[in-house]
């Protein structure tokens, strides 16, 4: 049986240490950190992520302010209130929570937050610096995923890394991270050979079973099977699907489970260190916004 990567455990310990360095920032410069979240629309999943957020800002000290706005919303009408935001010298962070109406134009409104203030790293200013392996900001599910192989010391120097899904939200952005020479904590969490799979890749059970590490991240209910990986693989499920019997990965835990060697459950894997590094993300925007 594979050891439990526990998301919730590491997000805890994390979020203290940045509790603490919040605290040291505010005493140092008198600012205190602030994200300010958009939500248009009424979507369930969306007004729950929300929440927590605003729950960990508290936590740790970072303000936080939420705008909610009708789903009826017009794109000119969002654009004004990023415009808003982004002039408004109290706010270090931006983020607008996805998925928008059909009516917005997601790329657009995305395009239109200040690469300083882009805690999410959607912005392709912080995209092509994560390329370079020079972040300003690292995107938060990825930087999550990261997290939890450094805190359990599972190194990828020259291992095989499989990210099924090439989403601009995980799967791009942590191929790009993990394929690095060096990337924040050292050349032991980089350096890793990256395959990405997608909805057109063929022999795809071929491709996983290569995989020492396997990130999933494609939407897909108990998609990844036992026969899809290898003995020993490191499985991290990025997956959140709403089925009858619950929240379920994108890995079929209970099977894959007895071939790993580390597994992230769903939930309580890479959900929590998700908010925590937009906590982190906060942060550095507030630094940034002080020059320090």
């Amino acid at each position: 049986m594979a050891e439990i990567l526990d998301g919730k455990k590491i997000a805890n310990e994390v979020r203290s240490e940045i509790k603490e360095e919040v605290a040291q920032f505010v005493a140092e410069t008198s600012v205190r950190p602030q994200l300010a979240a958009v939500l248009v629309g009424e979507d369930p999943a969306s007004q729950v992520y929300v929440r927590n957020k605003e729950k960990a800002c508290e936590k740790v000290g970072i303000k936080s302010q939420l705008h909610r706005l009708p789903a009826e919303t017009s794109e000119s009408e969002l654009l004004e209130l990023v415009n808003q935001l982004n002039a408004d010298a109290a706010v270090h962070g931006i983020l607008v929570q996805l998925p928008l109406p059909h009516q917005i134009n997601e790329q657009k409104i995305l395009d239109a937050i200040v690469p300083t203030k882009d805690v999410d790293a959607f912005h392709p200013t912080n995209v092509g610096l994560l390329s370079q392996g020079r972040p300003q900001f690292v995107p938060c599910t990825p930087h999550g995923c990261l997290q939890l192989l450094v805190r359990y010391g599972i190194k990828i120097s020259g291992k095989h890394v499989v990210v099924l899904g090439r989403s601009e939200i995980v799967g791009k952005p942590v191929a790009a991270m993990l394929v690095q020479k060096e990337f924040l904590y050292g050349s032991d969490f980089a350096n890793s050979t990256v395959t990405i799979c997608h909805s057109r890749t063929e022999n795809l059970s071929e491709i996983t079973r290569q995989a020492d590490v396997l990130i999933a991240a494609i939407g897909k209910a108990n998609f990844v099977t036992a026969e899809m990986v290898k003995d020993g693989v490191v499985a991290i499920d990025v997956g959140i699907n709403r089925t009858d019997d619950g929240l379920v990965g994108d890995i079929d835990f209970d099977e894959v489970n007895k071939k790993a060697s580390y597994i992230t459950p769903v939930p309580g894997g890479v959900g929590p260190m998700t908010i925590t590094m937009l906590l982190k993300n906060t942060l550095i925007a507030a630094r940034l916004s002080c020059g320090c």
